[in-house]
């Protein structure tokens, strides 16, 4: 089962997604958080695989709550799954960069919905390649956060940088691997390969690395 946890401000949206999640048979929802100290709290507490954390909450907002559950070392297996109304949202990039392994739009579809929660928990990213794209481009020059060691860069085979160019454009290592004529598997090598030389917590961050360093042909983030 992968255990959720759902973190927001209004009752009725988190009894929404409660039902919709569990209208699946691998989908738990162990708690519910009214605010981003209360996600804190439950998760220390239950340990779920996933927390669908709203950004905006009043208090403790979804932003921080996440920076705490992601930077403690307690809690190594949780992932966060960020939930916003709209699209272009600063706080979405803030949010990658402290560690969230993704963001969905609370328009989405049920079972979209449920397919993000199991693409998350099983430690992949989950992100909508055109929203992306739009959004880590708009804030990526603005935001604040360290700079991606040259070291770790320069520690990148070339391929491994035309791999994580192509994952910062949104594709799955699928599509990376008709791109570059390979296996769907060497890709995730090279992907996982990458992740751990920059230090990339998951897919996402490997992402915002990405527009930080200027391997996406962006200046690169100050």
């Amino acid at each position: 089962m992968i255990r959720v946890l759902v973190a927001d401000d209004q009752i009725l949206v988190r009894g929404g997604l409660r039902a919709l999640l569990e209208r699946a048979d691998d989908i738990e929802v162990v708690g519910e958080a009214g605010d981003g100290a209360e996600a804190i709290a439950l998760t220390r507490a239950h340990r779920p695989d996933v927390v669908l954390m709203d950004i905006r909450m009043p208090g403790t907002d979804g932003l921080t709550a996440t920076r705490r559950i992601l930077a403690d070392d307690r809690l190594p297996g949780v992932r966060v799954l960020m939930l916003t109304t709209f699209e272009l949202d600063e706080y979405v990039y803030s949010a990658l960069h402290a560690g969230a392994s993704g963001f969905l739009l609370k328009d989405i579809e049920p079972e979209e919905l449920r397919q993000a929660v199991r693409t998350v928990a099983r430690g992949d990213a989950m992100l909508a390649p055109t929203v992306t794209r739009r959004l880590i481009a708009a804030f990526v020059g603005r935001a604040a956060g360290p700079a991606v060691p040259a070291a770790s860069l320069a520690a990148l085979t070339q391929r491994e940088r035309e791999v994580v160019t192509l994952v910062a454009a949104g594709l799955s290592n699928e599509e990376i691997g008709v791109r570059l004529t390979m296996s769907p598997a060497t890709a995730k090598t090279h992907v996982n390969r990458a992740m751990v030389k920059l230090g990339a917590r998951d897919r996402a961050q490997l992402v915002v690395f990405a527009y930080q360093s200027g391997l996406t042909g962006l200046p690169p983030s100050r």
